[in-house]
């Protein structure tokens, strides 16, 4: 089927879903725990009809399409605000990981209940020791007999509350360099010592868990690709992470600003100026993005822009909106949306690697500049 046609074909599903109230509303990178029900229901019809793992393998559940094909998906989607996927973690991250690295089995296993939304996954990275220098985490698995104990903390690890598995990353050589004594696993989250705990944010809403992981009996097959080549395909699930924007994310990017121009005094030098940044830096990124879409070299570009563009757009909007003095008036309902958005906003900043992370990538691997000093 060629790209065009099957654009139309979306299209026209998206139209009826929306319509009939089966689309989940569109919700970002990380599920809303108020929308966990409606967006598996969303996940599992979107599979049985055919719009979901486009260009997975037909043997695990997908269409066998191409990624164009997917793209076009996740482009659509964003224009209708619809969601594309229960969440990002089991689709693109989990996903892309078993798809590249699995074996046949873990395949056969993971990837179909994933598409329908039967699996939820986490993504079992970052430590409170270790976040951004994800090659100083402390967690360990031990390799024994037929199984590892796993014993350490995770934190703001996305959904775990109702996530059944987890992409974990966890040291197995201690006497290794940093990076080279990681494995990677595909970790079920009720395996007995695995305790979930929600973190509040000062949104009011607990999207985000720590996890700890106490004398886990993980059976080895939980691993996925190599023993100690975790790092190796965690810079790949990273890469799938930052890139995931996309030329979906344009379309978003560029409704945004485009909502925003309305509420900004443009009798105000200051205000003309910050938007007109606004304005270019979101411009420039939507062009980027169109012209790479699915180049992981720019997926740091991509993250760093969009990462520091949303919060500047946050806060004119909320600047814009007079949100303070509006939160008990007429219009206080809206402004507590602007609000809840500029609170979460530096999260952004932070989730998905941290933009002075991404910045130093962007120097050390893209510009070939000298690396950090240590």
């Amino acid at each position: 089927m060629t790209v065009e046609r099957f654009r139309d074909e979306v299209v026209d599903y998206l139209t009826a879903a929306v319509g009939d109230g089966r689309a989940c509303p569109a919700y970002g990178a990380i599920l809303t725990p108020g929308l966990y029900e409606h967006a598996a229901a969303w996940q599992r019809y979107c599979a049985e009809q055919g719009f979901a793992g486009l260009h997975w393998p037909t043997e695990f559940g997908g269409r066998g399409l191409t990624r164009a094909h997917s793209a076009v998906w996740y482009e659509e989607c964003a224009r209708a605000e619809v969601a594309p996927y229960l969440n990002l973690q089991g689709i693109v991250l989990a996903g892309e990981a078993l798809l590249r690295a699995g074996t046949d089995e873990q395949k056969e296993r993971l990837l179909p209940p994933t598409l329908t939304g039967d699996l939820v996954w986490c993504q079992l990275f970052s430590e409170p020791g270790a976040g951004s220098d994800l090659a100083g985490l402390q967690t360990r698995a031990v390799a024994d007999g037929d199984r590892f104990v796993v014993n350490g903390q995770k934190v703001w690890s996305s959904n775990a509350d109702v996530a059944h598995y987890g992409i974990l990353l966890a040291r197995t050589d201690p006497e290794r360099p940093a990076h080279k004594g990681l494995s990677f696993f595909c970790y079920d989250m009720s395996l007995p010592g695995t305790e979930v705990r929600p973190l509040r944010q000062m949104t009011g809403d607990a999207e985000f868990c720590e996890v700890f992981l106490t004398d886990v009996a993980m059976p080895a097959d939980a691993l996925l690709g190599g023993l100690h080549e975790g790092w190796r395909v965690a810079m790949a699930v990273l890469e799938d992470e930052r890139g995931s924007f996309g030329a979906a994310g344009a379309v978003s990017l560029n409704r945004r600003l485009d909502d925003l121009a309305p509420n900004l005094d443009p009798a105000d030098p200051v205000t003309r100026d910050t938007f007109a940044g606004l304005l270019s830096r979101g411009r420039a990124l939507g062009h980027l993005l169109s012209r790479c879409d699915g180049d992981a070299r720019h997926a740091p570009v991509a993250k760093v822009m969009r990462s520091e563009m949303d919060f500047g757009a946050t806060e004119r909007e909320l600047m814009a909106n007079g949100a303070v003095a509006m939160l008990t008036g007429p219009d206080a309902a809206a402004t507590a949306e602007v609000v809840d958005r500029f609170l979460y906003s530096p999260g952004m900043r932070i989730a998905g690697g941290s933009s002075e992370i991404q910045r130093n990538i962007i120097g050390e691997r893209l510009l070939e500049l000298p690396r950090e000093p240590r």
